[in-house]
């Protein structure tokens, strides 16, 4: 069988808040595979953000265990986790979270910069990330010279571009209109096939998540049938 790219056990996330104690996660065991666009569902408050910050090492779990190609995150350093971070996870937000004096090539390109990409490769695989999202026509503009739709594109291809094996989406069509929500995840469906990685969306429109290979529900902070 094969070896899912993510796997999650028994994970539990506990809030103290005073003497109130509050289990945003619990009881949650996760599988996700290369190739899939796996969609996490749920109302606002479900446990969906706390479950990808989970996944993402920007929390760590009250208990539980989370591997991501094998490995685990609870015995891994600060250190070691923004290295996986940089090397094997992109993110995409709901407000795209672009830089406003970037042009879209820029702001594509800029995690290839700071990683010390060589000109080349990294002009290359920029390019190569701008024409898989549709916008190899749009790399000159800013992004408020960018359709909400476009820019979400723009931010894709940006948690793209240092070939993560993984990427996780927070809610990344809340701030579109139902069309462009549509065309962003069958966008997102194309790309797991096309760059051979896993993505994990949280959202909130269930039929939006029909168009996923796996989907999962949150309610209360665990999954439900």
């Amino acid at each position: 069988m094969t070896t899912p790219l993510v796997s999650a056990r028994n994970l539990e996330r506990v809030f103290s808040f005073g003497s109130e104690q509050i289990r945003a996660i619990h009881d949650v065991d996760l599988d996700v595979f290369f190739g899939q666009l796996f969609a996490v569902t749920g109302r606002s408050g479900s446990g969906k953000t706390t479950l990808l910050n989970l996944l993402a090492g920007l929390d760590r779990p009250t208990s539980g265990t989370i591997c991501i190609e094998n490995q685990d995150l609870s015995q891994l350093s600060e250190w070691e986790l923004t290295r996986l971070r940089r090397r094997n996870i992109g993110f995409v937000f709901q407000s795209f979270a672009l830089l406003p004096l970037l042009s879209a090539y820029e702001n594509v390109e800029l995690p290839l910069r700071i990683a010390d990409w060589e000109k080349g490769e990294r002009h290359r695989r920029t390019e190569e990330c701008l024409e898989l999202v549709g916008l190899e026509d749009r790399a000159g503009h800013r992004p408020y010279e960018l359709s909400g739709g476009e820019r979400q594109r723009v931010a894709i291809a940006r948690a793209l571009v240092h070939r993560p094996s993984l990427v996780l989406a927070d809610e990344p069509t809340g701030e579109l209109d139902s069309a462009s929500g549509a065309a962003i995840f069958a966008m997102l469906k194309d790309i797991v096939q096309k760059e051979k990685v896993a993505i994990v969306v949280a959202t909130h429109d269930v039929a939006l998540a029909r168009i996923a290979t796996a989907t999962r529900e949150l309610s209360d902070g665990t999954f439900v049938a």
